[in-house]
């Protein structure tokens, strides 16, 4: 179990590693072993986490998710396989962490009498010191 908040873990079977060359600097090293990690999510697989926290985790890693379901996180930062591991496990904690937190309603309110009047009075003058920039032309008498 990967403990993400007191009351929130993660079960080790949902997440799926593999590992791959990573892009980038790193000499010969680079062209032979596998040092960037891919970490995969089955958000299918993780019943164990509340519907509404799954939804905000969707929302919020939409561009992360993959065909089946998947949460993928790359990690490709460090020259090493386990600083990498690391990492894309505590970005996806992170991410996770972020949508455990409920956003709370947006109250609809309506601008006060006067903001109304300071606005349309800033409009005014920034009216009148525009039109005090043109050149008019001179009148003939």
């Amino acid at each position: 179990m990967i403990r993400v908040s007191p009351t929130l873990y993660l079960r080790e079977r949902d997440l799926e590693w593999q590992f791959v060359r990573a892009p980038g600097p790193g000499g010969q090293n680079v062209n032979k072993v596998a040092t960037a990690a891919q970490l995969r999510f089955h958000l299918n697989n993780a019943t164990y986490l509340p519907e509404t926290l799954r939804k905000r985790l969707f929302y919020l890693a939409r561009g992360r998710i993959a065909k089946e379901v998947t949460l993928v996180i790359e990690a490709h930062r460090y020259r090493s396989q386990e600083r990498n591991r690391r990492d894309a496990l505590e970005r996806l904690l992170d991410l996770i962490r972020r949508a455990a937190i409920i956003p709370t309603p947006r109250l609809k309110t309506r601008p006060t009498r006067a903001s109304r009047t300071m606005r349309l009075e800033t409009k005014r003058r920034h009216g009148l010191l525009k039109r005090g920039r043109s050149v008019e032309p001179e009148a003939e008498t």
